[in-house]
């Protein structure tokens, strides 16, 4: 898959690929939506690898233009709101929402960027806003997939159980064996009672090379990026 990314601006990083294998393993179908679709590329790659009719949402115009483009150069059907994601509405229902959100919080160190900071940033988002949005979007039995920081991991369930959501998978990532977890990726679903599953951790790296499952994700996705000047 090509697409094209703002030079200067957000850009995909391993986050995005990681949580476009962990949603394909559930093999999700129906109407999928994208929250704060960036470049498009995870809802874009599910859509190419999944039978889903694929929605985004993305608030800065530029990066709309930029997901608008990358569907069209790789044949995929998308649909994208431009606008802010707690304002947005829809009557239909979703069976599934992804995202990546913005989940640094603000004791983080701060870029300058306005940009960047927009994608980054849970002020902009809060998870407690992005939860019950969720909830009111999705269909009855609905599911929502993300990644968040592996710290904020309690935050992230409790906001999930007070909207509805049930987590019911979580695998931590980690970028070796021996080093603490900063991301986790959260499968839940919307009025269910299941317990949760954690899955074995993904360790990203073994002598400084990519172990084989992340080398089979990055396989899969086979994405080619090409940064332009805005």
């Amino acid at each position: 898959m090509l697409l094209y990314q703002i030079d200067g601006g957000y850009c995909y990083n391993s986050d995005s690929i990681l949580l476009y294998g962990f949603i394909t393993s559930f093999a999700p179908k129906g109407r999928m939506l994208d929250v704060g679709t960036g470049c498009g590329i995870v809802g874009l790659l599910v859509a190419r690898d999944c039978y889903v009719a694929l929605e985004g949402v993305e608030k800065q115009s530029l990066y709309v233009e930029f997901a608008r483009r990358n569907a069209q150069i790789n044949h995929i059907q998308y649909s994208i709101h431009e606008g802010d994601f707690a304002e947005f509405n829809d009557s239909k229902g979703f069976d599934w929402i992804v995202s990546n959100p913005p989940f640094y919080h603000e004791g983080s160190a701060r870029t300058q960027n306005e940009m960047v900071h927009q994608a980054r940033y849970n002020i902009h988002l809060p998870i407690e806003i992005f939860a019950r949005k969720i909830a009111k979007l999705l269909k009855p039995k609905g599911q929502v997939a993300i990644c968040y920081d592996a710290r904020q991991f309690v935050a992230v369930c409790s906001a999930f159980e007070d909207a509805g959501l049930r987590v019911t998978n979580v695998q931590f990532v980690h970028s070796k064996q021996d080093r603490s977890s900063t991301l986790v990726m959260i499968h839940a679903k919307k009025n269910s009672k299941s317990a949760t599953n954690v899955l074995p951790p993904l360790i990203t790296f073994e002598d400084e090379a990519y172990t084989p499952a992340v080398q089979e994700i990055y396989s899969k996705a086979k994405v080619h990026s090409i940064k332009c000047p805005i």
